[in-house]
């Protein structure tokens, strides 16, 4: 790999990172945010909905934009946008200016964050583009650990008495470099047969992800009510409208080209994706509320817990990195195997009642459980784009990353099922240990069957380096 692709690989990966942590940095400081701003509970809600749902109804549009337009174009586009919003959002000088920000900062996120795949994917090949998927899936994981830690050490530090400001702030120097180094090192890329836009697939596929992500992220705090199946309902029908149009226009460049879900790993690449999101979705949550209500942990040791997860996950990513793909499925298949066996042993310990659980005593089953994310995450995406024609990159990755939201969307929904309908909302230590213990057999059974998933993946890491370099 040259030191240009080392550099564009850098740049690329600190857009990702940038996108990923925003999505969660701002969840630790919501309480100061709160006070300072005077925002109720339900502005509060939409700090972080806002983004979320903007960057989940996008992501197959953003994609599509950089297949036509350029994909370093379309990446720069975004982070100048992102690099605006985080300004704004560090200047808001009320909740109604913050939620707006959080808006376009998500919007010019779901512009950005395909682009990072599609660029990985048709600027590197052979090994160096696997060690390159393999960094990617290290950003991913670490991303969504590190913003909680973030955002409550850049708070607490209350750097220049700016308070909570400085969590949107710090992307304004970091993301002028990535708009600066990106355009020197960032080869364009774009698709072979270009085509207009299609605006049609565009309001449909944005209507669609509205009506199914926002009542799954926001149905439990409303009791689910029955305007939340209404949209449900209303967001499914509408989806089979938007695959129906799809489906005619396939040979006047569609949204979505639907022809690559006949290819075996990329459906089962996509819905492993959907399922990691599902327990990321389900598990991060729940598990704060453990540490903090059923074991009576401050916020700072919770916040450890995560450090420990992150470092895991990252040893476990830069392992699948090491070996460029030469393992393919059999390595993400391990990774499983390990978090299902963390899983098991972290739920023993937790099932003995013991309300006096230190941050010792679980650093090995959690350092093993990050540990197998990681080796998981890693080769991911990789194995699912595989066989993707670089003309359709662009929409693949897009697909790639609404799976994710979609999943944590899902995992979001099922918090009030198998969490929230056991605890009530108390803060009863024994209520939220018991209540824990049962989401664990739900993510155990969601890495079964992101296990069982990964056989629609390549088997032999030949099958993954001849396509990568055709």
């Amino acid at each position: 790999m040259t030191t240009t692709a080392r550099i564009a690989l850098a740049v690329l990966l600190t857009g990702e990172l940038m996108n990923i942590v925003d999505d969660s940095v701002v969840l630790t400081a919501i309480p100061t945010l709160q006070q300072s701003l005077g925002a109720g509970p339900a502005a509060v809600q939409w700090v972080t909905a806002g983004y979320a749902l903007t960057f989940a109804l996008a992501l197959i549009t953003g994609g599509r934009l950089g297949d036509i337009y350029g994909r370093r174009k379309v990446f720069l586009l975004g982070t100048i946008g992102f690099t605006v919003a985080s300004l704004l959002c560090g200047l808001a000088a009320d909740p109604g200016m913050l939620i707006a920000a959080r808006v376009l900062q998500g919007g010019a996120a779901a512009v950005m964050m395909p682009q990072v795949l599609a660029t990985l994917h048709v600027t590197f090949v052979g090994e160096n583009r696997s060690r390159a998927f393999g960094l990617f899936g290290a950003v991913l994981a670490m991303g969504n650990v590190v913003g909680p830690v973030l955002g409550s050490v850049l708070t607490d530090a209350d750097l220049f008495g700016l308070s909570w400001r400085p969590i949107f702030l710090i992307n304004v120097p970091v993301g002028l470099a990535v708009i600066i180094l990106g355009r020197k090192f960032i080869t364009e890329s774009t698709a072979a047969e270009a085509d207009r836009l299609d605006l049609t697939g565009v309001g449909l596929s944005a209507i669609a992800m509205v009506l199914i992500v926002f009542p799954l992220t926001e149905g439990h705090a409303h009791g689910w009510p029955l305007w939340c199946f209404v949209m449900l309902a209303g967001g499914l029908v509408v989806l089979g409208v938007f695959l129906r149009q799809q489906r005619r226009r396939a040979d006047k460049a569609p949204l979505v080209e639907l022809s690559l879900f006949r290819v075996r790993q990329f459906s089962g690449g996509l819905t492993t994706q959907l399922m990691m999101g599902l327990l990321v979705g389900l598990f991060f949550m729940t598990w704060t509320l453990y540490l903090q209500r059923g074991l009576g942990r401050s916020a700072l040791m919770a916040g450890l817990a995560f450090v420990l997860l992150a470092v895991g996950e990252f040893v476990g990513a830069m392992l699948a990195t090491k070996t460029a793909g030469r393992f393919a499925r059999r390595l993400p298949q391990t990774g499983a195997l390990i978090t299902l066996a963390a899983m098991a042993a972290y739920g023993l310990q937790i099932s003995s009642g013991r309300a006096d659980l230190t941050l010792l005593a679980m650093t090995v089953p959690v350092l093993f459980l990050g540990f197998g994310l990681g080796m998981i995450s890693g080769p991911i995406a990789d194995l699912t784009l595989a066989k993707v024609p670089h003309e359709r990159v662009g929409s693949a990755s897009g697909l790639f990353n609404t799976a994710l939201q979609l999943g944590y969307a899902l995992g979001i929904a099922l918090n009030g099922l198998v969490f929230f309908a056991v605890t009530g909302g108390s803060p009863d230590g024994a209520l939220n240990r018991a209540a824990f213990t049962g989401v664990l057999w739900w993510v155990g059974g969601t890495v079964i069957a992101m296990w069982a998933l990964m056989f629609y993946l390549p088997r032999h890491a030949n099958d993954q380096t001849e396509e990568s370099a055709g």
